[in-house]
């Protein structure tokens, strides 16, 4: 792990810690996913509504923490604003606002829809023959909502070859519904499927910058919880727990283990 997806996290958990909220495992799944899109797209964090700017959409937005680290760190805002976290009066909450936090697009909330709006800023900037990508990231539990492949039928019929949906492969739905063979089911609905190391940001940079020749799908096989061995081994009890005081140490001990 190099040391930017290490310092997001360590802020991720103590973040979390110091507000007592926070899905760590969903927001360490993305973290190497997120380092490779904004080292890839065309943004300027100091120009945030940029009008040529490529979008990225965080669907999944309960992994809100990884996205606000990840912002931070990317110099959209000074990095300790993000620990009013939860707090009363703060706009960072659970689920990100567009109209409190700059470079976030969408305000995300029930799953399943982040990619009908990326689909449909995507079909606009066609229409306007604006050459930007807009990406979207969205869950594997996610792509149990019947919006997700409804949405997907809509972008293969407009041909949107300026969008790419990043599927977060993390096993999250193991114990009910595991959409298995997902590049099967991408493929079947007529996507252009690529599959990757979701925590190799060379090789997820390496399929963002390959021309789409149509909806693209980057299949990202990634460990929810990945970077601490003690919550990847106990996604379960982690979904949406906050580390005391011994359990931060401990975590950020696991952390600084696997740091480059």
């Amino acid at each position: 792990m190099n040391k930017l997806s290490s310092e997001i996290r360590e802020h991720i958990l103590r973040i979390s810690n110091y507000s007592k909220i926070g899905h760590i495992p969903a927001s360490f799944s993305v973290i190497e996913i997120m380092i490779a899109i904004y080292q890839t797209i065309n943004h300027d964090p100091k120009k945030p509504n940029l009008k040529k700017r490529d979008y990225f959409i965080l669907s999944k937005g309960h992994a809100s923490l990884g996205l606000y680290c990840t912002l931070a760190l990317f110099k959209y805002f000074n990095i300790k604003n993000v620990y009013s976290f939860g707090k009363s009066g703060s706009s960072f909450g659970g689920h990100p606002d567009r109209k409190k936090i700059p470079g976030v697009e969408i305000s995300a909330g029930s799953l399943g829809h982040g990619i009908g709006i990326a689909v449909g800023i995507a079909m606009s900037a066609k229409i306007r023959k604006e050459k930007r990508k807009v990406i979207v990231l969205i869950g594997d539990g996610e792509a149990n909502e019947g919006t997700v492949w409804e949405s997907i039928l809509v972008a293969i019929n407009l041909n949107l070859n300026n969008l790419i949906i990043i599927f977060d492969n993390n096993k999250s739905q193991k114990r009910c519904l595991q959409i298995e063979n997902p590049k099967k089911h991408f493929k079947g609905f007529g996507c252009e499927v690529l599959e990757v190391d979701g925590h190799n940001i060379n090789e997820i940079k390496k399929s963002l910058k390959q021309k789409n020749k149509g909806v693209k799908v980057i299949i990202a096989n990634t460990i929810k919880g990945k970077g601490c061995i003690s919550i990847e081994k106990n996604i379960y009890e982690w979904h949406r727990r906050s580390p005391n005081s011994e359990e931060l140490k401990n975590l950020l001990k696991e952390l600084n283990e696997k740091t480059i």
